[in-house]
């Protein structure tokens, strides 16, 4: 068991403390336990002092005497006599091991602050290098830079007021009023969509209120403002308010989380809410208002699944928070908490649909889903993400996993073998295995777990999938399931990336068609093998595949499977001659091959 104290000051400056009693959180990113799922977050009054655990803690708040409080991230401790201070001892660098950016640096090198400097006079305060922290991309960037280095938003950027229609590189009123659509009258079009039931959204500010309480070294990736970027596009192109109809939110209830997750998760999703801040794994956070924000995503994606399914809506787009695909039967992780994709289905079945088909584009892949429904043949689940080999996260999701226990071929993954994957490969994967197992399925409900953080300038996806390609995909599964179609926010933490996609979707869904040609779509090398290596896996459960696996094969087959390891060899021993790589140079040459393949490698891997 572990004792949380919950500190709050109040505005006389006396400290309230409220304890509880817990049960170990368990489910890890990397597939092991941890022995403590908890972080506990203590308050400093204005003396200085601490009342908790006598163990490192994140101190994250400091009290004034007006009741406020802000950030101040700092590892403190307390000593025998109640005093507290800064840690910098064995104890915080073994609690920091996996810490990121300037915290990694701080513990990396151990600095002795005791020691004898004569040169040196110590002053108030210790020189801090002042950052702000990019809107879009969350990215550090030093005083005095305007625009972000990494992604070129202005500091100043109106990207939560406009959407994308703001300007990324002029302040925060720079829209450009060219690229406005012209907007019908609000209340007339919501009376017209009421009447003709045409899209639902989906949304709750209650959601936005899930954010992290413990400052990093950078803002977490799945933060509020990306509900907020999507709401202000859909809000200035007129979508929503104006031509979809929204869905009252509900929590759900515990009956409807029972059909798809175990006690297990719900406890302990449920148990946070009497916890300031806690953490389920490394990434994946809670606070006390995040069991709250899970129930209403899923009410809300359990309403939408009910109400397309029946005929009130024509489709619907639920804009929700936290994502779901990472989350199983028992674990929560992944930034995930419960799994709306997989409550959605639930739903739809309850409501009458015999077969449900759930395509999941989010960059990652669903291991939550795939575990949930690997036994089903009602579920059909295509995923499509970056795997790797199964160095990416979560490090499942490879070709040859098709389902178990008479549901072999239920499960179909597309997995991506490196970085850069763009509208091309994608498109040809849904020619080729997508349609055409989904045809064969004929589902009577169709669910798109949509993550944009495949989308070009995602830091954690690093691939290139425009806005036009999401809304071509979603054009090809409209003609599903009658039309009854429900597209569910997963992933995607580039701001601008992520509304101007999910804009494009919503397009789709209230009856523009996008724009983008898919006649004679030409993948890469590394798509095609992708997909042939599916097809030929599949075909033995969709016979429907054999006659592309064929074409496919003697069209490309020699081209594809060729070897290529000796030229890839050849290649990275380019540059210089070789007497200079054989020579006493050997030692620099080394150093160099190794740096210019360090510039291409993305270490932002992990996340929904």
């Amino acid at each position: 068991m572990i004792l949380v104290e919950k500190c709050v000051i109040n505005s006389e400056g006396n400290e309230i403390s409220e304890a509880s009693k817990m049960s170990n959180l368990t489910g890890a990113k990397t597939g092991t336990n941890l022995p403590n799922q908890l972080e506990v977050v203590l308050c400093q009054d204005s003396n200085g002092r601490l009342d908790g655990l006598a163990s490192t803690v994140n101190c994250d708040y400091t009290c004034h005497s007006d009741g406020q409080s802000e950030v101040v991230s700092q590892l403190c401790t307390r000593d025998a006599d109640g005093v507290s201070g800064l840690n910098t001892g064995p104890a915080a660098t073994t609690k920091n091991a996996n810490c990121e950016g300037e915290d990694m640096y701080n513990f990396q090198y151990n600095f002795d602050e005791e020691e004898d400097d004569s040169d040196w006079e110590p002053s108030e305060k210790q020189m801090e290098v002042l950052k702000w922290f990019c809107v879009n991309c969350t990215m550090a960037n030093v005083e005095g830079i305007g625009n972000c280095e990494v992604c070129g938003e202005h500091r100043e950027s109106g990207i939560l007021k406009h959407g994308f229609f703001a300007s990324p590189y002029l302040a925060i009123d720079d829209v450009n009023q060219d690229e406005l659509p012209v907007t019908e009258n609000c209340e007339d079009s919501c009376k017209q969509s009421c009447l003709s039931s045409s899209t639902a959204v989906g949304f709750d500010e209650r959601m936005l209120l899930h954010t992290e309480v413990v400052m990093k070294s950078h803002p977490h990736p799945e933060r509020p403002d990306r509900l907020r970027a999507i709401a202000a596009s859909f809000a200035t192109a007129g979508i929503f308010p104006g031509k979809c109809y929204p869905i009252p939110a509900r929590e759900i209830t515990r009956e409807e989380l029972q059909m798809v997750h175990s006690e297990e998760n719900i406890e302990a999703v449920d148990i946070t809410r009497r916890m300031l801040a806690s953490y389920f794994t490394p990434d994946t956070y809670a606070n006390e208002h995040s069991a709250c924000a899970a129930r209403l995503a899923a009410g809300l994606c359990a309403d939408l699944a009910s109400a397309i399914y029946s005929g009130r809506v024509k489709n619907g787009f639920a804009m929700v928070r936290p994502p779901g695909h990472h989350a199983g039967v028992k674990q929560a992780m992944g930034f995930c908490l419960h799994n709306n994709a997989a409550i959605a289905a639930s739903a739809a079945e309850a409501a009458g649909a015999k077969k449900v088909l759930i395509v999941d584009w989010d960059v990652h892949h669903g291991n939550g889903t795939q575990e949930i429904f690997e036994r089903s043949k009602s579920v059909l689940y295509i995923s499509l993400h970056r795997h790797e080999g199964g160095r990416f996260y979560p490090g499942t999701g490879a070709a040859n996993e098709v389902g178990s226990m008479g549901a072999e071929g239920y499960c179909v993954n597309i997995p991506w073998s490196r970085e850069g994957v763009s509208d091309n490969d994608y498109i040809f994967a849904f020619e080729q295995v997508v349609l055409p197992i989904a045809l064969d399925f004929n589902p009577d409900f169709t669910i798109i777990s949509a993550g944009f953080d495949a989308a070009r300038g995602d830091p954690l996806g690093c691939c290139d999938v425009t806005p036009a390609g999401y809304a071509s995909m979603t054009q090809m599964l409209s003609a599903l399931s009658s039309g009854k179609l429900l597209v569910i926010l997963e992933g995607g933490y580039n701001l601008r990336s992520i509304s101007s996609s999910a804009t494009a979707v919503i397009k789709v869904l209230v009856g523009e068609s996008p724009v983008i040609d898919t006649d004679d779509t030409v993948p890469s090398k590394a798509g095609l093998r992708s997909v042939l290596e599916v097809l030929q896996i599949q075909m033995k459960f969709w016979p429907t595949l054999e006659t592309n696996f064929s074409e496919l094969h003697s069209k490309w087959g020699s081209y594809v499977f060729q070897d290529t390891k000796k030229q890839s060899k050849k290649r990275r021993r380019t540059g210089l001659p070789v007497w200079w790589r054989m020579g006493r140079k050997r030692l620099l040459y080394h150093i160099w091959a190794k740096q210019l393949r360090a510039k291409s490698f993305c270490d932002y891997s992990f996340g929904c």
